[in-house]
């Protein structure tokens, strides 16, 4: 990770109002290009609110937003997507008793032409499944299997690979190993480390100090719509971010009323 690259999105003094409720007041964060950039916080941050803007569902009410170092206005989600930044969200938009193929595919089918008729590629789509599932550790008994009989895990992934394979130059993932196992965790990360390494930038959602350390080159802090800070990998202990997160003085006060339990 170069720190000296124009970051690819740079979102600068973002505000976000509903009303009376200010949601964001103020952030600011640098995604570089190649780096997972992990934002953390409790539930009320502000991390949705803020990705939501970062991806063209929100508008902001105040602050700047720069892409590849040229400001950008996203009026929708699809301008956002073109650009190159996609969410994989926690609930992942896919049908369980489609295939994998056809679900990789979804909303981006290749087409065959016959006269007039236009039919969906099935040997180029097992093709391409088969060869990126590959790339990420995934062996699929076929391409036809049922996306349901996956490990949320695997599905994961697939959501991953696809946003990749269709051009994310920044990848989105909203809370990925919130409701997973150990296991399915660290194939999670591990496609987040895989795609990394690619050049895809990420920006990884999550609560969880100890995921966002496995994969993480810069953390930053949410806390009621503002930033608490962010700190570069090697700069910080595990114990350092999590009171961070914790909101400092509340979590000591909040150890010692009980005995050190916390």
């Amino acid at each position: 990770m170069n720190t000296q690259q124009t970051p690819i999105i740079e979102m600068k003094n973002i505000e976000k109002h509903f009303g009376r409720v200010i949601a964001l007041a103020g952030v600011s964060v640098e995604i570089h290009p190649g780096e997972c950039h992990c934002l953390l916080g409790d539930n009320g941050a502000g991390k949705s609110t803020f990705i939501k803007t970062m991806s063209g569902v929100h508008k902001p009410t105040q602050g700047e937003i720069f892409f590849e170092g040229k400001p950008m206005h996203f009026e929708n989600p699809r301008d956002a997507i073109e650009a190159g930044i996609a969410t994989v969200h926690q609930h992942l938009a896919m049908i369980p008793l489609m295939s994998v193929s056809r679900n990789f595919f979804m909303g981006n089918e290749p087409e065959r032409r016959f006269g007039p008729m236009k039919l969906f590629d099935h040997d180029y789509a097992n093709q391409v499944t088969m060869e990126e599932m590959r790339k990420m550790g995934i062996n699929l008994r076929g391409p036809d299997q049922a996306v349901g009989t996956l490990s949320g895990g695997e599905r994961q992934t697939v959501a991953i690979a696809r946003a990749v394979h269709f051009g994310a130059k920044v990848l989105i993932l909203d809370e990925p190993t919130s409701a997973l196992g150990v296991r399915q965790t660290a194939n999670v990360l591990a496609t987040i480390d895989k795609v990394r390494k690619q050049g895809v930038s990420v920006v990884f959602i999550t609560h969880n100090v100890r995921h966002a350390l496995a994969v993480g080159d810069r953390f930053t802090v949410l806390n009621r719509g503002k930033t608490l800070g962010t700190a570069v990998r090697g700069e910080i202990t595990p114990e350092e971010l999590q009171d961070m997160m914790a909101g400092g003085q509340e979590m000591v006060a909040l150890e010692g009323s009980l005995g050190g339990t916390v």
